[in-house]
């Protein structure tokens, strides 16, 4: 059912199918090709399978290792994330390089996949490229959510919040978006390069101060955005959404009719997000429940993980001590195929997991305190890898419960 869900946001099959719809009587109108994101590789190579460019055109492509195979007539770079880094800072420069040349006549196609923000490191004003990275690094640390975060980098880049259409101008430029956002906001999708920013300096500032992180910030970033007073004018570009959450789980709905779908998405922290998922169970006599969003994690221990592994063993002693008598399955995992800085999509727990970390000598409580979710299901055999999947929309997750033909537990 994951993989049905992952294949449903296929980013070159969306690329593809816009380009037909759209662009069908304009054949190769694209001077140039910029992809950037988890899926940057993909959605360049269908783009240049249906010639949207003109022949020679160049076409750069930005994203994460896992996915950055080598694409002929392309410039591939690998970048950091959800860490900005040196790499990506390099291919930052050179696609602001190429975009600068453009003049009125040229027309760029931006193709924007979830992780974009941190692959286009470009400090703003006088920032360094420390201050950006370390800002990012305290935001994911914080627990705010995609939103908030990425108010905060649009105002400390140079290429986000509409960053990439000012570098472009006078060129025209279409945008194709795959959105990793619950909601599908184009402004907060990879910080929006080719949109309008969706906060001032003082939301930053605000979020910053909501998440007790506002005096650990450096000096220069505090001065940049109390004295950045207004946001840089965006020049109108042409967005299209191509790929969402939602068309991902009403695939998984289409494919197993049975299952219920819980369309008001998981989000916020993880603990509540626990709360939500045993008391919708408790509410309910369905087999199959699915939801779909995007959680936090608000890190106070040293240990290794991801929202979608700290879910997971979250729910996993909520059934613990619920006793729940029935047997059940829960998967938590990104579309990406990677949960924060680990090799995991997420994890795919059940009645024995937690039996299975102490049979290994562990604590299932000591481990969720240190934030230490990725060895917990290690131990009990529970993560959900699945590779690089080449896109990004978000996060699914599924309750599988088995029931007598009465329809008891």
């Amino acid at each position: 059912m994951f993989d049905i869900g992952v294949a449903a946001a296929d980013p070159g099959n969306a690329v593809r199918q816009c380009l037909a719809r759209d662009f069908a009587e304009r054949p190769h109108p694209f001077s140039c090709i910029i992809a950037v994101g988890k899926a940057a590789r993909s959605m360049a190579a269908a783009a240049m399978e249906a010639k949207a460019a003109r022949f020679g055109a160049p076409v750069i492509v930005i994203t994460n290792a896992g996915n950055t195979s080598a694409l002929p007539g392309a410039r591939v770079f690998a970048a950091g994330h959800p860490v900005p880094d040196e790499n990506g800072l390099a291919a930052t420069r050179t696609l602001l390089k190429l975009l600068t040349k453009l003049g009125a006549r040229d027309h760029v196609l931006v193709l924007i996949s979830g992780g974009a923000s941190a692959m286009l490191p470009a400090p703003a004003g006088a920032l360094s490229f420390s201050d950006e990275v370390e800002t990012g690094k305290l935001l994911l640390a914080s627990g705010a959510d995609i939103t908030a975060m990425n108010i905060v980098r649009q105002q400390i880049s140079r290429t986000k919040g509409g960053g990439l259409a000012r570098a472009a101008a006078p060129a025209r430029v279409t945008g194709m978006i795959l959105s990793d956002v619950v909601g599908d906001d184009l402004r907060i999708i990879g910080s929006g390069p080719t949109s309008e920013p969706a906060g001032t300096p003082g939301d930053a500032l605000e979020i910053l101060s909501t998440f007790g992180i506002l005096h650990r910030v450096s000096p220069q970033v505090l001065h940049h955005l109390q004295t950045a007073t207004t946001s840089l004018a965006v020049p109108e570009c042409d967005n299209r959404l191509i790929g969402s959450n939602a068309l991902s789980l009403a695939a998984i709905k289409a494919a197993r009719p049975h299952g219920t779908l819980i369309v008001t998405p998981l989000t916020g922290d993880v603990s509540e997000a626990a709360r939500r998922i045993a008391g919708d169970h408790a509410a309910s006599n369905a087999s199959l429940m699915i939801w779909g969003g995007e959680t936090t994690v608000t890190v106070r221990g040293a240990g290794k993980g991801g929202r979608n592994q700290e879910l997971c063993l979250r729910l996993a002693m909520k059934a613990e001590r619920a006793a729940w008598k029935h047997a059940w399955c829960f998967l938590s995992g990104g579309t990406d195929g990677r949960d924060g800085p680990t090799d995991a999509a997420g994890g795919l727990v059940d009645g024995c997991t937690l039996r299975r970390i102490r049979d290994a000598g562990m604590s299932p409580q000591g481990l969720l305190m240190a934030n230490d979710s990725y060895h917990a299901l290690q131990a009990s055999g529970d993560l959900l890898k699945t590779g690089a999947t080449g896109t990004n929309v978000a996060d699914i997750q599924m309750l599988l419960i088995h029931r007598d033909q009465t329809g008891n537990a």
